[in-house]
């Protein structure tokens, strides 16, 4: 399928790795020009020495931490009128209710939903004026069905999520669609990083740990980046220019809602 986005502009956050990734080469099969960024920047210049070269697209990086005001300038210095924002950051640590105090929660709002808000102000409004836009949030299937020990995630998520329930039926009459897409477990750095932290509490190795996790999900393993890339591209594309405002869950069915 022609995803009509061929010579687009995007800036895809925390993209040297993992879903963010999977999001930018999706794009850049498209034929979408690139704005890359990351925290890492050997990583990161790493992934887009590779886009160039395989599909042929213009990439720029910008090695800064999105979540901070001198972050967001650089990044938006080097972004410029871009026509898609895919907003991506990692998600806050695990742990207790009774762990978190105030500072915890201004850090997950700071990464989880203030940045990608502050982002969506600074660039949308240019997207109204030119009469197209696409924004899509990767946020976490935790916004359906809140796993317990990731509540600051829950909690910043689920802000940013109605934040966009109000905002996206503002700007849809001109051009423009904002949607998020709730990953499950991917085969990703995150995973890795949970599924230690159930080895080394449970006291078994990671293939059994990773093991149980997969026995909760229908499909029976975890999501690839690559697929769910493709689904971002899509949300991006000419074709989906009538969605607006939804929570499209890719978790191989782990929550179990009819809606």
């Amino acid at each position: 399928m022609d995803l009509g986005i061929r010579g687009k502009r995007a800036l895809v956050c925390a993209a040297s790795k993992g879903l963010g990734l999977g999001c930018a080469r999706a794009l850049a099969e498209a034929g979408v020009d690139l704005v890359m960024n990351a925290r890492g920047a050997e990583a990161l210049e790493a992934s887009a020495r590779a886009i160039r070269d395989e599909f042929g697209v213009t990439v720029s990086t910008v090695a800064a931490d999105i979540t901070t005001e001198e972050g967001r300038a650089a990044v938006l210095a080097e972004a410029g009128a871009v026509d898609i924002l895919v907003n991506n950051a990692g998600g806050p640590p695990p742990g207790m209710w009774t762990d978190w105090d105030r500072e915890d929660f201004i850090k997950a709002l700071d990464a989880n939903m203030l940045a990608p808000i502050a982002l969506i102000k600074a660039l949308v409004p240019g997207m109204m004026e030119r009469g197209w836009g696409r924004v899509v949030n990767i946020t976490s299937q935790s916004v359906k069905s809140p796993i317990a020990i990731l509540g600051l995630s829950n909690s910043a998520r689920a802000g940013l999520t109605g934040y966009v329930a109000g905002t996206s039926r503002q700007v849809a009459g001109k051009g423009v669609t904002i949607n998020n897409l709730l990953p499950g477990i991917h085969a990703t750095d995150r995973a890795v990083a949970l599924d230690t932290g159930v080895s080394q509490r449970e006291g078994i190795s990671m293939d059994e740990a990773k093991a149980q996790r997969c026995a909760t999900i229908p499909a029976g393993r975890y999501g690839t980046p690559e697929e769910f890339g493709a689904a971002c591209a899509f949300l991006c594309s000419r074709h989906a220019g009538f969605i607006v405002g939804q929570n499209i869950l890719l978790d191989g069915g782990a929550v179990n809602a009819t809606l």
